[in-house]
């Protein structure tokens, strides 16, 4: 008998071995399922112990050659049906289709092979025909059709083998049996599972209780096929052998007696919820587990030391994630699992899963493999940590350290040794003229040579931006990434920092609609500090960190000259410019940004020093020119920096050459008379339109905004902008 065992994606291995496990010979995988040969008994044993799987099909017939749908019907009606149908007998046909040019309708395929089944029926029968039953019939036949291949089969399991039958209620997201288990599989708790011990199991996110319901199945060595409460299609076949199968049942049940009489079972569940708690206790009572799972209402941000199960074990766990919390809430929560992993849990293994591999990067520690997996439709990722002790922590910081001596012990390159020279003569120069200025955040290195073209920064004497500007195509890409790591070398030797607080960028020309995206999702921020203000940067998700080192004067001024002002940011970004109005002594600040993320890492920048959030420092999520289209506010101080280049879903694209006139005259009608408006853009090929400079009083004050830690000097553009301020001069007597 050839079977076929359908699974979801990236879950064929495990079905494989399952097979393999059943006593099957000449197993295949393929994406959606796994192809064995077996006899009657590898089918019921599959059907038994199988908990990845989701349908389990016979093969029964096939054709390589069907070239339209009448040959489907014709070659459909060839099969001898009578052997397993009769008039009696209701039915129920499905299909699956890939790849089939003469194929427009899988629907009318099925229909065609439901009319040949019925007709071959009829004739065996006296014109008697069986009746077709959707919901309930006494065997399923499933036709899959590939290019000219059909294969018949009879559904032998039944559709949804995976449903075991004891979830009696559910919380909001649902975990599917199969995949808790296929999860359990994946982690390291598998592993440890032997004759007398099961390993020691949290699930602190327990939800409806199926993780830890599927661990308690397996521990107890508890085949589904147990506690299934649909029977299984296969009896209702004509090759059933109830005896066969009432000793598959009966060794079964002696399988679980066993493991119960001799294994350890520890398995331990929590939420925080205590709906969550009561449901999972009845699914797990109807699982007939529930004595084996203790079940505690806590949440897990409130884990100390007496909560932790005792030994070292494992957590295996599903958290929440969108469809239950907002996305700032899921980053806090999936930080605060990591952090109470790695203080509590020391020793411990963890396989954390998340629809959203993005949210693992919240987690503030590196997985050693991640598993793609599907629930039902939805992508999701299980990453598997290790957490380590406080002593391996130790033998790891001195392996570490051993490599940094001896990198730093290996001779530089004649080009790296170029690069360090230059690298030490400037922070020679710069660095007393920072620290004099009080400036803990500024540039080393932009493009002096240009064997070694890069801008690197230095935060805080604890960081470096390493942004290189990518080498054009006609450089070689292995020397490009020669002289890449040279320079990474030189920065080390030259600043003092740890190589691995060298954060490496590139930077390329932007052309027609591109844009830079985002570079990662480890939502880690750092804080650093300027003109009295605490600000957060990321050195590893974007491009740009948080904070744009060349407008450092410009932000400086924004301070002097705010007080009793009504400040308006545009293009705010990380809102950097309305820390230092608020700083500075704003009346009140308004914001604009169409980004949901910068305005939400500005609104941390303002938590960070202690800022309110109220109406008087609002945060505006808009396009900027739809906001000063719409709007009627007027300000007395208003900053606008712009990008060079920008897309948006509700407009055409931003250029600011060809932009820029409009956008000043529409932000220009919000301020109010003797208001100011600072303008600055990093375009270095830019010029200031014509009519702009007949329409207002324009000053350029670049040269006075650039740091001098900057060799470039067209690094940005900046002005002051004002209304012209109209005057009427009266006309003095007639001279008689």
């Amino acid at each position: 008998m050839i079977y076929f065992a359908s699974n979801s994606l990236n879950q064929s291995d495990l079905v494989a071995k399952e097979a393999e496990e059943a006593g099957a010979s000449e197993i295949r995988q393929t994406k959606a399922g796994v192809e064995f040969v077996g006899d009657l008994e590898t089918g019921y044993r599959f059907c038994m112990y199988s908990r990845i799987a989701s349908r389990l099909l016979e093969a029964i017939y096939l054709d390589d050659d069907i070239i339209d749908v009448d040959e489907l019907y014709e070659s459909t009606k060839q099969i001898p049906w009578e052997e397993f149908i009769t008039p009696e007998t209701t039915i129920k046909v499905t299909k699956t289709a890939q790849d089939c040019p003469y194929l427009n309708n899988a629907h009318f395929a099925a229909l065609r092979v439901k009319d040949g089944i019925i007709d071959r029926i009829k004739e065996k029968f006296n014109d008697e025909r069986p009746d077709v039953d959707t919901e309930n019939p006494d065997i399923t036949i499933h036709v899959h059709l590939h290019q000219k291949r059909a294969i018949w089969y009879l559904d032998f399991s039944g559709e949804g083998m995976q449903k075991r039958g004891y979830r009696r209620d559910q919380t909001d997201a649902v975990l599917k049996e199969q995949l808790a288990a296929a999860l359990l599989y994946r982690s390291e708790w598998k592993k440890s599972i032997t004759d007398e011990d099961s390993g020691t199991l949290l699930d602190p996110f327990v939800g409806s209780g199926t993780i830890a319901i599927e661990a308690a199945l397996i521990a107890s060595d508890t085949a589904p096929g147990l506690i299934k409460r649909d029977e299984f299609a296969f009896k209702k076949l004509p090759s059933y052998d109830e005896e066969l199968w009432a000793r598959i049942v009966s060794e079964a049940e002696e399988r679980r007696t066993k493991a119960l009489d001799n294994r350890d079972i520890k398995i331990y569940a929590s939420d925080i919820s205590a709906k969550a708690i009561r449901i999972s206790r009845e699914n797990a009572k109807a699982a007939g587990v529930l004595e084996l799972i203790d079940f505690k209402e806590k949440d897990f941000a409130s884990y100390t030391a007496d909560d932790v199960p005792s030994g070292l074990g494992y957590i295996v766990t599903d958290p929440p994630y969108g469809v239950r919390l907002k996305e700032r809430e899921l980053d806090e929560l999936y930080a605060m699992i990591g952090d109470q992993m790695s203080s509590l849990f020391k020793g411990w293994k963890a396989t954390i899963m998340a629809a959203d591999s993005q949210l693992l990067s919240n987690i503030a520690m590196k997985p050693e493999r991640v598993n793609s997996l599907f629930n039902g439709a939805l992508s999701c990722q299980a990453a598997h940590y290790s957490i380590f002790t406080d002593e391996e922590k130790e033998e790891m910081r001195k392996k570490s350290l051993e490599k940094k001596q001896e990198r730093l012990a290996t001779p530089l390159s004649k080009g790296a040794e170029m690069a360090y020279n230059r690298l030490i003569k400037n922070i020679k120069e710069i660095k007393p003229v920072m620290e004099k200025a009080g400036v803990t955040c500024y540039r080393i290195y932009d493009a002096d040579m240009p064997e070694y073209s890069a801008a690197i920064d230095i935060y805080e004497n604890k960081w470096v931006n390493l942004a290189e500007y990518a080498a054009p195509d006609t450089i070689d890409p292995e020397d490009a990434e020669r002289r890449l790591n040279e320079l990474i070398y030189a920065t080390e030797r030259a600043t003092g920092i740890d190589i691995e607080n060298i954060y490496v960028k590139q930077r390329k020309e932007m052309k027609g609609k591109s844009q830079y995206n985002r570079l990662s999702s480890s939502n880690r921020f750092n804080v650093v500090h300027e003109n009295g203000l605490n600000i957060l940067v990321n050195f590893q998700d974007y491009l740009d960190t948080g904070i744009f080192l060349d407008h450092r004067k410009i932000r400086a001024y924004i301070q002097s000259i705010s007080e009793g002002k009504r400040f308006l940011n545009l293009f705010s970004y990380t809102g950097t410019a309305t820390l230092n109005a608020i700083k500075g002594g704003a009346v009140s600040t308004v914001s604009v940004d169409s980004s949901s993320t910068y305005l939400d890492w500005a609104m941390e920048n303002l938590r960070v020093n202690g800022f309110p959030i109220t109406i008087d420092n609002y945060f505006y999520k808009s396009d900027v020119i739809d906001f000063l289209y719409s709007t009627y506010d007027r300000y007395d101080f208003i900053f606008c920096d712009p990008p060079t280049f920008s897309n948006s879903k509700s407009r055409s694209t931003f250029d600011i050459q060809r932009d820029h006139r409009k956008l000043i005259r529409a932000a220009m009608m919000h301020l109010s008379p003797g208001g100011l408006m600072i303008f600055s853009n990093n375009y270095r090929k830019f010029k200031m339109d014509e009519e702009i400079l007949d329409e207002y009083v324009v000053k350029d004050i670049t040269e006075d905004t650039i740091g001098e830690d900057f060799r470039d000097k067209k690094i940005h553009h900046c002005y002051l902008i004002r209304n012209k301020v109209k005057v009427n001069l009266r006309k003095g007597p007639r001279k008689s």
